[in-house]
């Protein structure tokens, strides 16, 4: 197993990506506060932050500081922030319960499987799929946030749209990662 130094681990891509999972609370906070000015700034700030994620990772690859920590901790931070995101997001939005249940069982499974793969000393990485899921995911979550219109166009419908698209890819990237699983413990 792979020892870290302090420089891994307080390098630039997991600063930012521990700025990911502090921003949360506030999220929360800017989520469940009214009127419109609220739903703008939230929505921002939500970007802004889903941003990072972007950046996080392509800095480590850029300046070669991927890390083991980093390959763990970046999956768990975008999972943190789009559950509760969306988990909030049914009270103050609407969304159904049940597409929540079904990304947030996805998220907990594939969390799940990343921990036991890790402890036997394997890392699994995301896959495009899942990368497009996280990307989905938080776009959605950008417009559900905004819930309204906006030069004539109907955001919450453009939320629930792009939502149908991260349900869809978190059942298929979970089947993947579960694949993935199953092909690294069953040689």
């Amino acid at each position: 197993m792979e020892k870290m130094n302090y420089q891994q681990i307080l390098s630039l891509p997991n600063g930012l990506t521990v700025i990911r999972i502090l921003a949360i609370p506030f999220i929360l906070l800017l989520l469940f506060t009214t009127g419109r000015t609220f739903q703008i700034i939230t929505a921002i700030v939500f970007l802004l932050v889903a941003l990072t994620d972007t950046l996080d990772g392509y800095i480590a690859r850029r300046r070669k500081m991927v890390t083991t920590l980093g390959k763990f901790l970046d999956p768990l931070a975008d999972k943190l922030l789009i559950v509760t995101a969306l988990i909030a997001l049914i009270s103050t939005r609407g969304i159904p319960l049940w597409m929540v249940i079904v990304i947030v069982g996805r998220e907990i499974a594939v969390t799940g499987l990343r921990g036991i793969a890790i402890s036997e000393g394997i890392v699994v990485s995301s896959s495009m799929m899942g990368k497009y899921k996280t990307a989905f995911e938080m776009t959605s979550i950008f417009f559900l946030i905004l819930n309204g219109e906006y030069l004539s166009l109907d955001f919450h419908l453009i939320g629930m749209a792009l939502l149908w698209v991260s349900l869809i890819l978190a059942v298929l990237s979970g089947f993947d990662y579960f694949k993935k699983f199953l092909k690294n413990f069953i040689v």
